[in-house]
């Protein structure tokens, strides 16, 4: 009997599925479990409570990321509760006997950014952590999602997970990007567009040629956010882009066993007659640099753009809620957002912390000064990535312009360490969210791609990346 077609998640998850209950969530079977401070300290106390002994430690990796500061890092953590977390993850991660990667390790970084680099994600897995943006490994064609702690200590303890199936979405992007715009820009587009409850209750697919034409690095970026539009996760298909990334990297397989590897990744993508639930499609050329002006990653337009009005939401809800953005933001209805003055400019996270961001603003940045006024942060996702930045010189051209290079963390992304955005200012950020308080308390967060981020640092205001180019 020939087998229905199927889509990419579809596949890994069939491939996963340990037992399946009619009306009842799936057991499923997670290969790679990706762990850090702030999510582990109760699921480790919970297994010690129950002398349960981590079931499968060789699938499990741990690293320091969202506490550790940016700065001195060879000197101990001045923030309490940081420190706290970070010594009882290195105290558990002794007792159970798991590795990990801590500050002032070669492979240390954020959690997302060393499972690509190491070459643990690969295609065809399911990889789970104890931070939402875990999608981020769906660039690779894995089942990559976010779990809470009471699910951490589940698959510590038995390297499964209770899951109900998501619905899938396809999301199509055909066509040439252009100038200035790159794959932060498309995943702000989408998000602009379907909002951010868009996605709730889908496993989305990226698929077209303007994602076929994306490095693995520019991929990540866009799966990193499909939780902002509300998805379980985000994929997109392996392809020869992908297996050159991976070949070589420390965990990836080596030699014949690479060969017969890239024989499997090939059978992923979704079949051609595969039906997804929901299917969009977006034309490349219609989207611009991106910036948001709100309180939630949905809140975005176009840089030359204007701040939309209370007549344009219909919904009463909307309406309340454009206006409590606008009073936090202190933006004026209709206004333009270019020209807006900035006074913090981060420009790091899981989501654009990569070498080929750094790159981007080096370009940029090169020869230029940033304002008196602009405090500006440039944070590596990654020791890996800080080691290579180092190397190509890109350090010095950001310190040669007046920026702050640090070390490697979550930084400014979370406000959960000593890199905070005071209050009222205004940062330009590479991140992932807006939200109120998220880099700060009170701080005002504007949402944009590496390009943009760059052009602000060395103007100090809002401005089209595209007049720099």
């Amino acid at each position: 009997m020939t087998q229905k077609p199927r889509t990419l998640f579809e596949k890994v998850w069939d491939s996963h599925v340990v037992i399946q209950e009619e009306g009842h969530p799936a057991i499923l079977y997670i290969d790679a479990h990706l762990i850090h401070e702030v999510t582990t300290p109760q699921a480790f106390t919970g297994l010690k409570e129950r002398s349960l002994p981590v079931f499968r430690k060789e699938r499990t990796w741990a690293t320091t990321d969202h506490n550790t500061p940016t700065k001195d890092q060879d000197k101990p953590i001045k923030e309490p509760l940081s420190r706290t977390q970070v010594e009882t993850l290195l105290r558990n991660c002794k007792d159970f006997d798991i590795r990990i990667y801590p500050l002032g390790h070669q492979y240390q970084g954020i959690v997302h950014m060393i499972g690509p680099e190491l070459g643990i994600t690969k295609p065809g897995m399911t990889i789970v952590c104890g931070d939402s943006h875990t999608s981020t490994h769906g660039a690779f064609g894995a089942i990559a999602f976010g779990i809470g702690t009471s699910e951490v200590e589940e698959v510590l303890g038995t390297q499964n997970i209770l899951q109900y199936k998501s619905k899938t979405m396809n999301i199509k992007i055909n066509g040439t990007l252009g100038k200035g715009v790159v794959s932060k820009d498309i995943i702000l587009y989408i998000i602009s567009k379907i909002g951010t409850n868009g996605g709730i209750g889908y496993f989305v697919e990226y698929s077209g040629t303007a994602i076929e034409n994306l490095s693995m690095e520019a991929r990540m970026t866009i799966c990193n956010m499909s939780i902002e539009m509300g998805a379980r996760g985000g994929m997109i298909a392996p392809d020869e882009t992908t297996y050159k990334y991976i070949k070589g990297r420390n965990f990836a397989p080596k030699g014949k066993k690479f060969d017969e590897a890239v024989k499997y990744w090939k059978t992923l993508p979704s079949d051609k007659d595969a039906k997804f639930d929901k299917e969009l499609e977006i034309k490349a050329e219609d989207i611009e640099p991106m910036i948001t002006y709100g309180t939630n990653p949905g809140m975005g337009v176009k840089i030359t753009g204007s701040v939309p009005t209370i007549e344009d939401f219909s919904i009463e809800q909307d309406r309340n809620m454009f206006a409590k953005a606008m009073a936090y933001m202190d933006l004026k209805p209709g206004q333009k957002m270019i020209g807006q003055k900035v006074d913090n400019v981060f420009i790091g996270s899981c989501t654009n912390a990569r070498i080929e961001d750094f790159r981007m603003v080096a370009k940029i940045v090169k020869g230029k000064k940033k304002p008196d006024w602009l405090s500006v942060m440039i944070v590596p996702g990654s020791t890996q990535v800080a080691l290579q930045a180092k190397e190509e010189g890109l350090d010095k051209i950001f310190k040669e312009a007046g920026m702050d290079f640090r070390g490697a963390g979550c930084s400014a992304c979370l406000g959960m360490n000593e890199d905070k955005i005071p209050a009222k200012n205004y940062c330009v950020s590479t991140s992932n969210r807006n939200f109120e308080g998220r880099q700060g308390p009170g701080a005002r967060t504007m949402l944009a791609s590496p390009l943009t981020a760059a052009a602000v640092a060395v103007t100090g205001y809002v401005t089209d990346v595209r007049e720099m180019l």
